[in-house]
């Protein structure tokens, strides 16, 4: 997506800073790097949310919003790259963390059926049963997630930036090109 259509979707520094419950952080929100689009900052908003991604619970954007403003990455695009986990990604990808965790720790005893794990009444019953078995599996999920975040975020930083890389020479080629027709 190229960057002028970007910067229409993500906020202006100006307005982050004036907002009432950001006012309080508005020296932290200063670094120029938080709000521009550059390959390093914006690799580096990718990398934060895609590693801070997996941390369940609600709590990904504020840790994603927080490691943006302590690396100076791209704020915005960290908040939004945590998105990737969702209710349909989620469990997929924690049962892939799981069998990671599990291969690499040689504890794993193996994922129980989880149609006779959760046969409840209710919504309300499901979830404390479903954090509960979440919480049995233990150091192989812990150690899956870190490995499965760490993956994430290191080949997300290195794909966007040979992507922008790429772009850049395509644009830098289709103007030379323009260029010498003119000619």
């Amino acid at each position: 997506m190229p960057r002028k259509h970007l910067r229409k979707l993500l906020p202006n520094a100006h307005s982050m800073r004036e907002h009432r419950h950001l006012r309080p952080f508005g020296s932290l929100l200063h670094h120029p790097n938080l709000w521009h689009l550059n390959r390093h900052s914006v690799a580096g908003g990718v990398a934060v949310g895609l590693f801070t991604g997996l941390i369940p619970g609600p709590v990904q954007m504020l840790f994603a919003a927080i490691f943006a403003v302590i690396f100076r990455v791209n704020l915005p695009v960290a908040v939004f790259t945590t998105l990737y986990t969702n209710p349909f990604t989620f469990i997929p990808l924690y049962l892939l963390a799981y069998e990671v965790g599990a291969f690499v720790t040689g504890k794993g005893n193996g994922i129980h059926n989880l149609r006779t794990e959760f046969q409840t009444e209710s919504l309300a019953d499901w979830l404390p049963a479903f954090f509960n078995w979440l919480g049995s599996l233990g150091m192989p999920l812990l150690v899956g997630v870190l490995i499965l975040a760490s993956t994430f975020s290191v080949c997300g930083y290195f794909l966007v930036r040979g992507l922008w890389r790429l772009h850049v020479v395509i644009s830098w080629r289709r103007r030379q090109r323009k260029r010498s027709s003119e000619s």
